[in-house]
């Protein structure tokens, strides 16, 4: 299914919003429910490192392409004998790590964990692991927070926060 999206060229000019946007969004939307979060092992700091990371990332020239933008588990429908639909996008255009990172990073506190999640999906889709790698550890610290405000899986948000720093 990534590669099918990945393969589509994006409009000229049709989406002005780039995954710095994006991702800017998603962390500062975690930022902002860390207060929510008083108590919590979650630290302003490990956002500010995935800020920093982001910016060593975007400034690394690759490929980019059109994305989904938020293609998590939620938002992937069995389509029948058309196989997998994917519903809901936020369109960007980036780096097509982007939209496999909510794969890797569900398989936190799971037997198949982060790791396996990272190297089966970058083989299958032909992604650079540890270009994949380093987006999962800018994503981490945020995803914890939606499992801490959702009372989840305390294994999960272990890894994710191990991950993040």
């Amino acid at each position: 299914m990534l590669a099918d999206l990945h393969a589509i060229e994006p409009p000229p000019d049709m989406f002005p919003r780039d995954l710095r946007q994006r991702t800017d969004q998603f962390l500062h939307r975690g930022l902002s429910q860390l207060d929510e979060l008083v108590g919590s092992r979650l630290h302003r700091s490990d956002f500010e490192r995935a800020l920093d990371e982001l910016d060593d990332l975007l400034a690394t020239p690759w490929p980019t392409t059109l994305l989904h933008g938020d293609l998590h588990l939620g938002n992937v429908l069995d389509g029948g004998p058309r196989g997998m639909v994917a519903i809901d996008p936020k369109a960007c255009v980036g780096d097509r790590c982007w939209d496999a990172v909510d794969y890797v990073l569900a398989g936190a506190g799971r037997t198949d964990d982060i790791e396996y999640r990272l190297h089966t999906l970058s083989t299958e889709a032909s992604i650079d692991a540890d270009r994949l790698y380093a987006w999962c550890r800018v994503v981490a610290a945020a995803t914890a927070i939606s499992l801490l405000r959702h009372g989840e899986q305390e294994r999960a948000v272990d890894e994710l926060l191990a991950l993040a720093r």
